[in-house]
């Protein structure tokens, strides 16, 4: 007799070998390096911003699934939409009906961006940003993309192909062709541009990678040069849109931005069902699907399906309702402040950056002797291990989960669900305070941890 499947069961049954499963079966790399840095822990519940373990500890998310978690965990408008959808058993992904909820999807994302028309939906942020970049090479008949230094668009291979880390592209040419130039350098654009051949320029407003952003003007003074050389405009939202830096999208900081191609994701899942959205121009569309012969000429198997159609619209209605955009603004701004304030107050600190809820935290080189051997010491091994020293404590002792800004960066990101409150964010200044405050008094545990951390990086080079 077949036995009928109990998911409550099988957790139950076999939860606790999670690490040996992802080991065996999935990135080995992975659970190898949760452990190097102390982080395989076992989370039982979320709810919010906030974890627990089997213990009842409380943990402070800091890192929202980067990004995805826009309202936090299971958010009750998200999940009651979800069980609507389901329980209404439609005909889903029949590929010759219009079901309503892609329409209904589009036209209440479009009217965020009133000068965009149409949409098209995939199941992922690299594929709204591999849309845009066929969509742009197809409308204006030219093949070469620009991208910025140290952007990320994503890992498929066009997504790739506009990544600004050598260690992401390494090993997987050859890709699209494509020229990286300098965020906010217009005098690199124009040269690109005058070669005539030039399709897109994709970038983001707030680049993930380090937490840098476009300077004052420059989104504008590109997308008039861009238009002038008969060149599109692509604005990568992935990360940012949504709320994240408050305003909707990060683009919208920078008066009379208008970009031709807007590429969302993350946030607009609810944290539950994956989904895309590449957001565009009507002509742009009309030139790609020019007859009924190209109806399908771009598609995806599971892009328009109802569940993520219902988590997309659950997101924007919770937006509106709680006000999540100017929460995220006013949380962020009383975030950053404080913040701010610790850089005069401790040498290691370097800068504090970011917009709304996405800031950066970047440590520099110390002035003084025996905290610049320290610091020494850790950059020769490998750089970015001082960041992550910090992190480890934030966890360890403080429950509060970050991440590092990029690989050989010493820069910690926060992106925290955009429905934290002020105690949330004084949470977190407070504990890093203190994480400051061990460094520069030479906390043992922590610069112990260094050099736990130093011997890794001598071991894995």
């Amino acid at each position: 007799m077949t036995k009928e499947f109990d998911l409550a069961a099988l957790l139950a049954e076999r939860g606790a070998e999670r690490y040996e499963l992802h080991a065996k079966y999935l990135n080995h790399q992975q659970p190898r390096m949760l452990r190097t840095i102390g982080f395989d822990k076992v989370y039982e519940r979320a709810e919010g911003a906030h974890f627990w373990d089997a213990d009842g500890n409380d943990y402070l998310d800091m890192l929202a699934g980067f990004a995805v978690m826009g309202l936090g965990r299971h958010h009750p408008v998200v999940r009651k939409a979800l069980h609507d959808v389901l329980d209404a058993s439609l005909a889903d992904l029949t590929r010759f009906d219009c079901p309503p909820l892609p329409g209904l999807l589009a036209e209440k994302l479009l009217s965020y961006s009133p000068h965009l028309d149409r949409v098209f939906f995939g199941n992922s942020g690299t594929e709204a940003v591999e849309t845009a970049l066929k969509f742009a090479r197809y409308a204006t008949g030219r093949q070469r993309i620009l991208y910025c230094s140290h952007a990320f668009h994503g890992l498929t291979t066009g997504s790739l192909s506009v990544n600004g880390e050598d260690s992401f592209r390494k090993g997987f040419a050859p890709l699209l062709p494509d020229t990286a130039v300098p965020l906010g350098d217009l005098d690199a654009l124009a040269r690109e541009l005058k070669k005539g051949d030039v399709a897109a320029l994709i970038v983001e407003p707030v680049q993930g990678k380090g937490v840098h952003e476009a300077p004052p003007g420059y989104l504008r003074a590109a997308q008039d040069l861009l238009h002038r050389h008969k060149a599109l405009l692509i604005a990568d939202e992935v990360q940012t849109g949504l709320g994240r830096t408050g305003k909707f999208y990060a683009y919208q900081h920078d008066d009379g931005v208008e970009p031709d191609l807007v590429c969302v994701a993350k946030a607009l899942s609810g944290g539950y069902v994956p989904v895309g959205a590449t957001l565009g121009k009507d002509w742009i569309f009309q030139k790609v699907y020019s007859s009924m012969d190209r109806v399908q000429v771009h598609s995806a198997s599971f892009g328009s399906n109802a569940q993520a159609m219902a988590a997309g619209l659950a997101v924007l209605s919770v937006m509106e309702n709680e006000e999540i955009v100017a929460n995220a603004a006013a949380v962020g701004d009383r975030l950053k402040t404080r913040l701010a304030a610790l850089v005069d107050r401790y040498e290691l600190l370097a800068d504090v950056r970011g917009r709304g809820l996405m800031i950066g935290i970047e440590f520099g080189r110390p002035s003084s002797l025996k905290l610049r051997s320290r610091w020494t010491m850790l950059q020769a091994a490998r750089k970015g291990l001082f960041a992550q020293m910090v992190v480890v404590p934030l966890l360890q002792r403080h429950r509060i989960l970050t991440q590092v800004s990029g690989d050989h960066l010493e820069v910690i990101k926060l992106i925290p669900p955009l429905i934290i409150d002020t105690n949330d964010a004084d949470r977190f200044v407070d504990a890093f305070t203190e994480v400051m405050e061990d460094a520069h008094n030479g906390g043992g545990l922590m610069w112990d941890f260094g050099k736990t951390l130093v011997k890794q990086a001598v071991a894995n080079h």
